[in-house]
Formats: C-alpha cells, structure tokens, sequence
C-alpha cells in the first residue's frame, strides 16, 4: 500500500484524482507495474490507476491474464475496474478507503457478487484507509 499512496500522491500533484495502484506477483511480492490516474492528462475516462497497472503488468508479463497477481489500490474500484479486474483474473485485490458513492465492489454494482462475473479475487478493504481517504478529502478540499 505504500507503494500505492506513493502514486496516489504522484497523481494529485499531477491535478489528478489521488488514486494509485501496484500489481505484484503474489508469490514473491515482486512490483510488476505501478500507476496513478491520468484520466485528465491523457484525456481518457479509463485512464483511471488500476486499468494503467493492469495493462502494464499484462505487457510485462506478455500475458492477458494475471492470474498470479495482486492488485493494490487507494481506493474502491468503481465497475469499470472492478469488471477489468476479473477478466484479468486477478488473485487478490487490496484497497484503502471504500467508495460509497462510485466504488463498484462493496457498493454500487458489486461487480463481483455478480451471477454473470466470471472471476472474484480474495477481496481486503479498508488497508490505510485513513490515509487513502484522507488524500482524496484534501484534494478535493483544496477544489471547492
């Protein structure tokens, strides 16, 4: 997660949205690919942190497929990830502060609990979450 917050803060000071991401190769914790979101910079809606990682990890791996992986983000994939996330099969996803209003885990779609969902990784919520929350409050802070 440290690696995560790391990019998050990387991604405020670009004017993004603070949320990083970090996938890793679950069984020797090796980092494979890290990114932050660049939805502004990129003019991309799917810019968004993990989306970034989970193509770099796939094009490290020359895999479509990161079965071996985690995934560890700031905060609470919204759909758009969380489906991204299970096509790429990943093992296991962290993440920091939950997202009530755009998360697609825990609220909102719940893309895993899903009859249609072809994959759901072993899911941790709430790791750092002070801090992650903390980021996006302050950013957004500093906005209005």
């Amino acid at each position: 997660m440290t690696l995560a917050l790391a990019e998050a803060r990387a991604a405020a000071a670009r004017g993004e949205v603070p949320v990083g991401a970090v996938v890793t190769d679950a069984r020797t914790g090796a980092v494979l690919a890290r990114a932050g979101n660049r939805v502004e910079e990129l003019c991309d809606p799917t810019a968004h942190a993990e989306i970034l990682a989970i193509r770099a990890a796939a094009a490290a791996l020359g895999e479509a497929r990161l079965t071996g992986c985690d995934l560890t983000v700031t905060l609470e994939p919204c759909a758009m990830c969380a489906q991204a996330i299970a096509l790429a099969r990943i093992a296991k996803l962290t993440f920091g502060a939950y997202d009530p209003k755009g998360g697609g885990v825990e609220h909102g779609a719940r893309v895993f609990r899903q009859p249609t969902c072809n994959h759901q990784p072993e899911i941790v919520g709430g790791l750092e979450e002070r801090e992650a929350a903390a980021l996006l409050r302050d950013f957004f802070k500093e906005r209005r």
